[in-house]
């Protein structure tokens, strides 16, 4: 029976062919040559310093339906930024999450802090046009991606400049992520077959990471008490998306995440 995963990765192939044909691979290689070069990431998650919170635009979930209408994310990254996250991630998704390429595009025009481009990567084609698109960090999610395509993305990532964020649900799917010398290392408290989220994950799966790699909590951080048991747990930064688009003043709930008031 297919998961909920594979419904989502369906899509995203179907919507990729869609850009294929409107924009070819050696249109979109020539669109991410000649763009500036990506901004060190990891750098931005390991400076010292509070947590480093990465801060999410999005409009809906799977889990949730609609969040937050966002008519104008330049203006949210923008406040993001000045609350003190260190990266600002962004769903380009359609169907489940309502992002776009130009979502994309207005954030990355709008901050000068690393940008992830925040979807489900399954095609070279993909992180090219991330980085064409000004994209400082891609995700790749450890489920969705056999080994050889685990391997080949990570590589191409690192030979475009940008930084891998690596994403494990599980004890196999960390390995996996460890083995492979992912840097960057997203441990994921939702269960993508029932989308439900169990704090308890990080905590159990964080030890397998080397404390070399930064460790990225990712998924249930409704407050401050949250980010501090997945910083008890070894967390270097917390990505977090509902609360911070649900939560009222976007600038002062990230400064509230890292650990005081804005500046």
């Amino acid at each position: 029976m297919p998961t909920v995963l594979d419904d989502i990765i369906s899509g995203v192939r179907e919507d990729l062919d869609v850009r294929q044909r409107a924009l070819p691979f050696s249109a979109v290689q020539q669109l991410a040559t000649d763009a500036p070069a990506a901004r060190d990431a990891r750098a931005a998650l390991t400076a010292p310093g509070a947590v480093k919170v990465i801060a999410e635009v999005k409009r809906k979930s799977p889990s949730k339906g609609e969040l937050a209408t966002i008519p104008d994310p330049a203006e949210l990254a923008a406040a993001y930024a000045a609350g003190g996250a260190s990266v600002i991630s962004v769903l380009t998704e359609e169907r489940r999450f309502g992002g776009s390429l130009a979502d994309l595009d207005a954030v990355r025009a709008a901050v000068d802090v690393p940008v992830l481009r925040k979807d489900f990567m399954v095609s070279e084609y993909q992180l090219w046009e991330a980085r064409a698109h000004g994209a400082d960090v891609i995700l790749l999610i450890v489920a969705a991606l056999d080994d050889p395509q685990l391997r080949d993305l990570h590589q191409l990532a690192g030979e475009l400049g940008m930084t891998a964020l690596v994403e494990a649900h599980d004890e196999a799917e960390t390995d996996r992520a460890v083995d492979l010398g992912a840097q960057v290392i997203g441990i994921n408290a939702r269960n993508l077959k029932t989308l439900e989220v169990d704090r308890a994950v990080f905590a159990r799966l964080a030890p397998r990471v080397p404390e070399t790699a930064v460790r990225v909590a990712e998924s249930g951080v409704r407050g401050r008490d949250d980010v501090a048991d997945y910083v008890a747990s070894g967390a270097d930064a917390v990505l977090v998306g509902e609360a911070l688009v649900t939560g009222g003043d976007p600038r002062e709930a990230v400064g509230v995440l890292r650990g005081g008031a804005t500046a």
